[in-house]
Formats: structure tokens, sequence, C-alpha cells
């Protein structure tokens, strides 16, 4: 029963209410209890005048109270609840959840698992078997059925991956599983963006024997993505996109970041109305646009958000060669003249200190350029003629340009893009009956198709093309009578392309035009570098992992499914390539998760041969007023149990100190439950509830056993991993030493009782609340005490490459909560720590990451003895920092596998990390033993040493 925000579990008792009327007469006719007085005759004839009465019915503000008394008790008994929510009717045998778990799904990705857990919870009052899968796991992931309990737990573990779903696989699979469950509710929790294969998966899941279907629609996503980039000549040009479907205008802020992470340039990308893609751009410097590490779309925490740049996207670097030697006093006969001033801008440009061909072009070769320009080079001897084809064909663009020995070489050769007739062709001489010749409209397949035609230029001598079927698709560039004046073609993964005049101004006026630099700046622009292509070669040809991008578009390292990248095009974006950087800090590609082509179109809802509910992702709001309701009738109860004291009379027997006491007594039990009555009854206040006192029989059951605690943050994905790796370290422990501790305790460090616990872990996450200075203070009060608390940012590598001196939001926090504790000096733990031998021999302490120190209090007396060489005082350091992520290490499941993977994808990290965990524990319960060593040299006397 429900009506407006309330709902009643029990709303049958609500017809005690109408007993309320019959209440009221019986307390309306029951006065109060008569006053008694003693016996002393003298006192009852002193008073025998005095004008008292003692009324005959109860007086109306009593009975007033009693009747809301009783209407409170019934309106609790009928269980109401504050903001109910529609529960779920499982009409079949099972409940299949399939949750897309994708990139778009990141941004409100709690309010998804918040969504699907309440489906769980359903389900678990009727004891029903739960299928959880999610399309963007591994292909071979168990999806159930489980019970409710596990169906939660695997929830709370999963992460969003940057990923597109995979739903053909994952919808095949639950199909299957639905095939042994017949009658069935499918739950379907869409991220609201259609994929490639939709239509054929839909229609195997749905044609299943299902009972009902339950699609949870996020609407159209708020994303804003980017697809291209484009280093132009005198700009930054990148395309954004939105999911199609949305009519408002909007206006996204793209942001430039070097590879440190800084803003070097941001443009506006607004979106009109009905507007899907959009271009922007931003006019730097060509120097700085090369700075450009990645495009990011501010405020979207998702993987396409991010675009990498890489080698393609920077200043190109070009080598220059040519075999005639230049006049200096008349420079602009000099081959490569033109060329240098038309490419100088945009462009490095290499020359070899040595003019010898076999020496100039290994030299260039080193240096790895993206382009090669050649002035009337001819014949090529074979050593140079093999390297540089070699070069060509793994991706360099070799220019060349005609002279007199061009014209003379052999014209059959693979380094040009035609075969050549023996020999110039002049037009417009004493001998020649043919004018110069213009330039005519450029060709559209090739890359000067949207360039104007110079209608100045004009062409006196060329070199000519022999005639074949393929002369038209390799011309790029034509005078007006159809002879070629540029052509080009494919060699292997690069290209050659010949200009059939000279490089200066004799045979032509086209190198002093301003089209010959919009030429040559296009040809640059269809090179590119080197530095990956090299980097791909040392590595058989893939490119390893360097830098992944994370479901919320951070910059993370590798992880264990990642798998060298095939250099190419069209290489999808899967769970094997996600998408990141590929190569080394020598050089490395880009592989973006949305290609130039992507689109992003809304989901639409399949036709289904069994009834289709829509519902919308949303947070629990559902509030249980019982408890409320109850405090506030005890609390009525003591007001009328006072006002019942104060009408019989009881303050005149007493003494008057003991009324006192016995009504502040009475003012502290109302204080209390009217806190109790207004105090809210969810979870996210206990923050602001006073520390709970505990009784002697919850301390005897705390200190019975000794369990490592860990703060409770919030956020269910944190808190359910650091349990996770509690209990593996507490099953490592039990399994290597005589210690075996109680199961993990979460604790509340504003209101539990903190001194029971020897180590308290405390992840740290931003997404947490940040803690009151009551519960820092309680903290600092704990380590006064001889507790330690351990602090795990989990950051390592969450800066990003290059980060150099960058400050993540996690180590911000932590700064923000040692602000307020009594910190000492801190130090990374010396060789000679009770640490590294407290029971493992260790020299460092790694978790899921490896590379962080683990610091602890500074040993002040490090020098004071030197007979003792562990570096320790008498007592045990109150607080450890640690950024690699212990938890993470140690967390298992229910069969004793790792939940995640280790960062570099090493089995002895984790052994090592398990390690670091046991030494923690014995120092946290042992404390500095091991330094005191003044028996040593008895003991080895003894054994004969």
């Amino acid at each position: 029963m429900s009506f407006l925000p309330l709902s009643f579990a029990s709303p049958m008792i609500l017809w005690g209410l109408l007993a309320l009327p019959v209440i009221w007469w019986l307390l309306r006719m029951t006065p109060p209890r008569p006053q008694e007085e003693v016996f002393p005759p003298l006192r009852i004839l002193a008073r025998v005048l005095r004008p008292e009465e003692t009324p005959n019915k109860s007086p109306w503000w009593l009975t007033l109270l009693r009747l809301l008394l009783a209407a409170l008790v019934i309106l609790a008994l009928a269980d109401p609840v504050l903001n109910p929510r529609e529960r779920t009717s499982v009409q079949g045998r099972a409940l299949a959840i399939v949750l897309d778990n994708s990139w778009s799904s990141a941004p409100d990705w709690d309010r998804r698992v918040a969504t699907a857990a309440r489906l769980i919870e359903d389900a678990r009052a009727g004891d029903t078997p739960v299928i959880l899968a999610l399309t963007a796991e591994r292909p071979g992931q168990e999806i159930g059925p489980f019970d409710a309990a596990t169906a939660l737990d695997r929830l709370n573990a999963a992460e969003p991956q940057p990923l597109p779903p995979d739903r053909p696989a994952v919808f095949g699979r639950v199909a299957g599983a639905l095939d042994e469950t017949p009658g069935a509710t499918l739950a379907l929790l869409t991220d609201g963006l259609a994929a490639a294969g939709d239509e054929q998966a839909f229609d195997e899941l749905l044609w299943a024997d299902l009972a009902e279907v339950l699609w949870f629609d996020p609407g159209t996503p708020d994303l804003f993505t980017i697809v291209d980039s484009s280093n132009e000549p005198e700009r930054f040009v990148l395309r954004a996109l939105r999911p199609a479907g949305q009519d408002m205008p909007v206006r996204a802020t793209a942001v430039a970041l070097d590879m440190q992470g800084r803003r070097l340039a941001e443009t506006p990308a607004s979106f009109g109305p009905g507007d899907v893609s959009v271009l922007a751009e931003m006019r730097m410097p060509f120097e700085l646009r090369n700075d450009f590490a990645s495009i990011v779309i501010e405020g979207q925490n998702h993987a396409g958000a991010v675009h990498l740049l890489d080698e393609n996207a920077r200043r190109r670097r070009i080598g220059l060669l040519s075999q005639a030697e230049a006049d200096q006093a008349q420079p602009l006969l000099s081959p490569l003249y033109y060329i240098r001033r038309a490419l100088a801008p945009f462009a490095d440009l290499l020359e070899p200190s040595n003019p010898d061909l076999t020496k100039a072009l290994p030299e260039l070769l080193e240096q790895q350029p993206a382009m090669i320009v050649m002035a009337d080079v001819g014949t090529l001897v074979p050593s140079v003629h093999e390297q540089l084809e070699e070069w060509v064909r793994k991706g360099g663009t070799l220019v060349r340009f005609a002279g007199p020995r061009l014209a003379a070489a052999e014209g059959d050769d693979v380094l040009l893009p035609v075969r050549l007739r023996t020999g110039e062709r002049s037009l417009g001489g004493a001998l020649s009956w043919s004018e110069p010749q213009p330039v005519t409209e450029f060709p559209p397949n090739g890359p000067f198709s949207d360039l104007t035609p110079p209608r100045e230029v004009t062409v006196t001598r060329q070199v000519l093309a022999e005639p074949s079927v393929d002369i038209a698709d390799r011309t790029w560039a034509s005078l007006a009578d159809g002879t070629p004046l540029v052509t080009g073609a494919e060699l292997g993964e690069g290209r050659v392309v010949l200009f059939h005049v000279t490089p200066e101004a004799t045979w032509s006026n086209l190198p002093i035009s301003g089209s010959f630099v919009e030429m040559l700046r296009r040809l640059v622009q269809i090179s590119r570098n080197q530095g990956a292509a090299a980097a791909s070669r040392n590595n058989g040809g893939s490119l390893p992992p360097y830098r992944m991008i994370s479901a919320t578009g951070a910059l993370v390292p590798p992880g264990q499914d990642a798998e060298p990248l095939a250099p190419g095009r069209d290489v999808p974006v899967t769970r094997a390539n996600p998408p990141g950087l590929y190569g080394s800090e020598e050089g490395f590609v880009a592989h973006n998760l949305l290609k130039p082509d992507a689109a992003l179109e809304p989901i639409r809802v399949p036709e289904a041969p069994v009834p289709v509910t829509r519902a919308a992702y949303a947070f629990d709001t559902a509030r249980p007023l019982k408890g409320m309701l109850m405090a506030a009738a005890l609390g009525l109860l003591a007001l009328d149990t006072l006002a019942m004291l104060w009408l019989g009379g009881a303050g005149r027997r007493f003494r008057l100190s003991r009324a006192r006491g016995t009504g502040a007594a009475a003012a502290l039990v109302a204080a209390v439950l009217a806190a109790s009555l207004v105090a809210p009854s969810d979870g996210l206040a206990q923050s602001a509830q006073p520390p709970q006192e505990v009784s002697d029989a919850e301390a005897i059951d705390a200190i019975s056993k000794t369990r490592i605690a860990y703060v409770v943050t919030g956020v269910s994905s944190t808190d359910a991993i650091t349990r996770a790796g509690i209990e593996g370290l507490n099953r490592f422990l039990a399994d290597k030493t005589a210690f075996v501790p109680g199961d993990p305790a979460p604790v509340d460090i504003a209101t539990d009782e903190l001194s029971f616990y020897p180590l308290i872990y405390w992840p740290i996450d931003v997404n947490a609340p940040i803690p009151s200075e009551e519960a820092i203070t309680r903290i600092d009060a704990y380590m006064q005490q001889g507790g330690t608390v351990l602090f795990d940012t989990r950051d390592e590598f969450s800066a990003g490459f290059g980060s150099g001196d960058a400050v993540t939001p996690e180590t911000r926090r932590l700064r923000e909560i040692l602000s307020g504790l009594n910190v000492p000096a801190l130090e990374p733990v010396p060789e000679d720590h009770v640490l590294t031998k407290a029971f493992y021999i260790l020299n460092e302490f790694p978790g899921r990451y490896r590379g962080g120190e683990l610091w602890v209090e500074a040993s002040v007396n490090a020098q004071s003895r030197v007979d003792r060489p562990v570096r320790t005082g008498d007592g045990v350091t109150p607080i450890m920092i640690t950024s690699n992520d212990l938890a993470g290490a140690w967390a298992i499941d229910d069969n004793g596998q790792p939940l995640l993977p280790t960062v570099p994808s090493d089995p002895m990290q984790r052994v090592y990390a398990f390690r670091a965990g046991v030494n923690i524990m014995m120092y946290m319960l042992t404390g500095n033993y091991k330094s005191d060593q003044v028996h040593v040299p008895a003991l080895l006397e003894r054994l004969g040493q």
C-alpha cells in the first residue's frame, strides 16, 4: 500500500487508528491517581483550608499526549517507508541482469550499480537465483546463476571498462544460461548507445523463453567525445561528437595538454540545435602545437573524451639531398633553396654533412625523418638504392624533383612513381612549335584536390612519363595538354612522389609561386614520422602497450590483458588492445577509442515476444520510518511518565536536591530521545553521530581475537576490494605463520572504538567524504596511544607518464587529512629497519603497484647505538604511508583467486606483497624485538661459531 511519497509494509495495522476515539474516551474518563499524604495530623489540619482539588478526569493535554503516543505506535507497527520504490516482480525462476560496463557508462557508474543492486536485493527476498553478465568483461567471465550475496559481491567488484560493449558474445552466453532456467525475468541495463551487431544480439536473447523484460534506459547520454584531429599548417583542428537526438544547443570546452599534463590551449566546441558533429580549432604557433600530447573534453570523465596524439600529429623531420653543388654567390640557383624556404616554417630540415650519398643517406636515416626530398638525383648506387627502398617500404615518403641528371638516368626505377622517357621535353623554345603549358585543375584522387590551380604558373621543360593504364591514377597534377606535372604512387607502407620539373625556377616558375609551398605542405601532412615505425621494427613488427586510457579518461599502466598492437589504420579497440599508447618512450602510436568515422546513435528498444517494462536508473531513496516513529513514541512515553509523577505529587515527598537530580535525569533522557528523533537514520549521516559506548560484552568479544581494521570510505567498490584484500592477507597469515587473525573489522572513525585494533588500513579515495575534525581528533588520539594507521593512496601510476612532480587527487586528499594530525618526521623504510626482517627478509614493499616507497616514522636515534644495527626506537611507528595499493594485491575471491592484476603483471610481485603484509603485522604485534641483539654474540659462541 502506498500513497504520495509514503508506503506501508503492513497496511492492515492502520485499521487500529479507528480505535483512537475509544482510547480517547477511556483516557478521558480515567482520572489521574489521587495524591497520597503521610498521616501526620497537624500537617493535614494545616492544609484543610487550602483550596486544592483533584480532578475527576484526565486533563485534555495529557489525553492528547497519550492519543498521539498510541497513533505513533500504530503507524510504526505498519512499517512506513518514505519515498518508497517499486519492488521488482521476479515472475520467473531466475533473474538475469545484463549490465553494460562500457566506456560510456563511466560517468554515472554508481547509479547503474545502485540500480542493479536493488534488483538483486529484490531477488534475495524471493530466494531467486541471479545471472549477472557484463558486456565489456573477459569472454570467459562466469555469469552464474549465483545466489544474491555472491551476485552483489561480483557487482561491487565490477568496474567500467574503456571499451565498447560486446553484446553479441555476451548475449549469446546469457541466452544459453536462460535455456536452463526457462521463464526467467531479464533486466537489460544498457549504456544508451547502439553498437555493431545489436540487432542480431537482441534477437538471439529476447526470443529466449522469458517471463518479462525490464528495460533500463538512461535516455540520450550527455556525452562529448573527440573522434579526429589534424595539425594543419596554421591551426590545430579537432572534431567533437555527441550522441544523436539532442536538440538543445550546448557548448563544450576542449583542452590541449602536453606530456606532463599541463594546459597549453583550449577552445570551445559549440553544438547548435540538432548538431551531432562540430569542428573546433586552436590557432597557436607550430612549435607549441607540436607539444600537444592529448586533447580532452573538460568535465567529461570517460575514455571517449580523451584523444591521444602521437608522432604523426607533430612537426615532421625532412631530409634534403642533392648532387648539385650550390654557388654561394648565387643562392637562388641552388636546387634546395626554394625547398628550404617552403618547408622551414612547419618542418625540421635535416641536411647531411657529407655530399657523398653513400654517407649522406645513412646519416639522414639515423635521424628517422618522415620525408626525404631529393633534388635532381639521378642514378643511385645499389647500396644507397637498397637502403632508400627499404625505408620507403616501411612508411617513409620520398619526394623527387626532376633535372638534367634524372632526365639522363634510366627511367624504369622502383623509386619513381611512373616509368620515364629518356631525355626532357622543351616547350616554347626557338626550335619548338609548342607554347609553355599552364597547370590545369588538380585531379580529385590526389592530395592537392582542394587547392586552387595556379593560373600564373607555366612550364617550359619537363620529364615525360611513359603512357600506361594507371598513369591517370598516379597523376596528382597535370598540365593543360594532359602531361603529368606531379605523380605519386604507394610503395609498401610508404609512397614515392615525383615533380616532373626542377626545384629551382629554370624549367618552370612553380618554385617561386605560393602554390609550391601549399603543395609541399600537403605532402608533409600525408607523411608520417618514423619514431613509432622504428619502435615497431625493434619489436618484431608489433608495439608493446605503453600507457592505457582508463574508463575515467586517466592514463594508467597497461593491465595484464593488454597485448602488443599490430600497426595499422583499422585495428579495433578490444580487451587485448584497449585504447592508449603503444610503443616506448622513444616512439609510440596512439590507439584511440573512437575512429574518425564513429557515430554515437542512441539505442532503440527492440521488439520482444514478452512484455517490456521500461524503467530509469536511480539511487535507492527509500527511507524506513519505523525506527523514528518508535523513538518518538518512547519520547512521548517518557514525557507521560514525568507528567504522571508531577500530577501524583512525587516532588513533595522528596528533598529538593533529589528532585533536582530527578529533573536533571529526566531532562537528559528527554534530550537523548529528542536527539534520536531528529537524527538521520541513513548511513550517510554516521559521521555526525557521537561516538558509541561499548558494553563489556562487546569489549571482551573485540579483544578475544586480533583483527585488522579498515576505514569504511562509503565507496562500495573501494570498501569491497579493501575487505577482500584483508581477508586474503588473513588467509596468508594463517597459512604461513602461527598467527590466526579474526575477520576484517570495518570501522567508522567518527563513532567506533578504535583502541581494539593494532592496525587500521585507510585507503584514500577522493570520492569519499572528508572526515570531520572530531574524527581526525580521534585518529590522532589513537595514534598517540600506540595504534598505527596505514594510509594507502593507491596512486603510484595515476599521475600519468612523464608526470614528474605532479600531485594526484589522492595525494592532495591525504595531505588534507594529515594537516589535522600530529604527524612525526617520516622517512622511507631504511635497509636495516625492523620491517625489513620482522618475518621475511625484504628490501621493498610492493602492492598491486611497484615503485612507491613505504614511509614510516624517522629514526631519531639511528646513530646512538652502533652495536644495534636495526634503526628503530623503543616504539612502533604510529603512521605508515604507501602508494602501492597493498589491499588491491591481497584481494582474493571466494575461490582464492586474485581479483585485480598486478602492475607490472608479475606473479612474484603478489607474493612479495603478501610477505610485506606479514612483516607489517609482525611488526605491529611484536614491536622492535629484533632490534635487541645483545645476546647474539653469546648465542654464536654457544653454537661454536
